[in-house]
């Protein structure tokens, strides 16, 4: 799939201009806990129970590249980072000089996607996205330290590249059975659990998991068929089935150990046409939960309840719809957490009876983690 988050977020951000509703006077509501970030993504809570998150950065000055929305410049910089805030709100940016691309504006960046920990924090893992195909590295030297997963220490060190996310794609492109399949890649999404570490990679459609015996598919997660939209000089009628990549964004380990893998969809980004995967190594990939719509993150809670988190309410083709986090219990229907509260969520961590959202994540300087009660 030639999935790239920037063109994904750039639909959304020319949708989604949505203020947030405020809170009822003395009642717990959304908290911005910190705002001035670049394209935030995922974040993760580290060894002293800091929020780290994974920014994808604002690009830079060498617009040599494609833009992020097809068409015009695209624009290099070591611009990506890792910034941890710590209880009291304070950010620091621990890790920099991470490559980034993005629009002119900076916007719509590919860049650090996703962190996560393990070991009780003593081990984190990154992934850098790319959103091409990997020979794009080639013919543009400056992104070399792209579409890979790195570690680092508690310390905000680079302990050096544990997989070459995008090489793993060249060599292998295990979706390559699939309609409309191209190889590319865009390691999203990180799940770090003792030994293993699990990537989504959203370009790839696949789910890659790295361990002692090094890189292995876990799965792809299938193309499904959706109807056309109704749009001016698209080669086929509206309704006509068309091929919808997966596009896998998400990856979190189950309480039940399985892995948990959410779907942003490709295009036509079909509304309630999202779903969430199970995926037992070894074994497919089986549907856990249907009718969700560009889910960009995932997280269980210490109950056992999953939590969705969606990038719009709606297809990205349309009118402006707000992003939305959802409860999934084990059973009894969904709810939404704070409706109309978000715009362009991209990242998700629950701790205790709080999530945690990187918000704005298509925006650079206006990126926000916001705090939100689940009880």
């Amino acid at each position: 799939m030639t999935f790239d988050v920037r063109k994904s977020l750039a639909l959304a951000a020319g949708v989604l201009a949505i203020a947030a509703p405020a809170a009822s006077a003395g009642a717990p509501g959304p908290q911005v806990i910190a705002t001035g970030l670049d394209n935030p993504r995922g974040l993760d809570f580290g060894l002293g129970g800091e929020l780290w998150v994974a920014e994808a950065g604002r690009g830079g000055s060498d617009c040599t590249l494609e833009s992020p929305e097809g068409g015009g410049a695209g624009c290099f910089g070591k611009t990506g980072a890792i910034t941890k805030i710590d209880k009291r709100g304070n950010k620091k940016r621990v890790v920099s000089n991470l490559p980034s691309v993005a629009s002119q504006s900076g916007n719509e960046a590919s860049g650090p996607s996703d962190i996560s920990f393990t070991l009780g924090g003593l081990l984190g893992y990154f992934t850098v996205g790319l959103g091409a195909n990997p020979a794009q590295r080639e013919q543009y030297p400056q992104t070399a330290g792209m579409g890979k997963l790195y570690r680092v220490l508690p310390t905000g060190h680079v302990a050096g590249v544990a997989g070459d996310v995008a090489g793993y794609e060249a060599a292998h492109n295990p979706d390559a059975d699939q309609p409309t399949a191209e190889v590319d890649s865009n390691p999203n999404s990180v799940d770090a659990t003792g030994l293993h570490v699990a990537v989504a990679d959203a370009g790839g459609n696949s789910l890659i998991r790295y361990g002692l015996r090094g890189p292995e598919t876990l799965g792809v997660i299938p193309f499904k068929m959706s109807p056309a939209p109704e749009i001016p000089d698209f080669p086929v009628p509206p309704g006509t089935p068309i091929p919808t990549q997966s596009v896998p964004t998400s990856i979190v380990r189950g309480p039940d150990g399985a892995y948990y893998v959410g779907q942003l969809t490709g295009f036509p980004f079909p509304t309630g046409g999202a779903s969430v995967w199970r995926i037992v190594p070894g074994q497919a990939p089986t549907e856990y939960a249907t009718g969700f719509t560009t889910i960009t993150d995932l997280a269980f809670g210490k109950d056992g309840t999953l939590y969705v988190l969606q990038m719009t309410s709606a297809t990205l083709i349309g009118p402006p719809t707000p992003g939305k986090l959802i409860r999934v219990p084990k059973r009894g229907p969904r709810t939404e957490i704070a409706p109309g509260t978000l715009t362009s969520p991209t990242g998700l961590a629950v701790d205790g009876n709080s999530a945690y959202v990187a918000n704005k994540g298509d925006q650079a300087g206006a990126g926000e983690i916001v705090k939100l009660p689940l009880r």
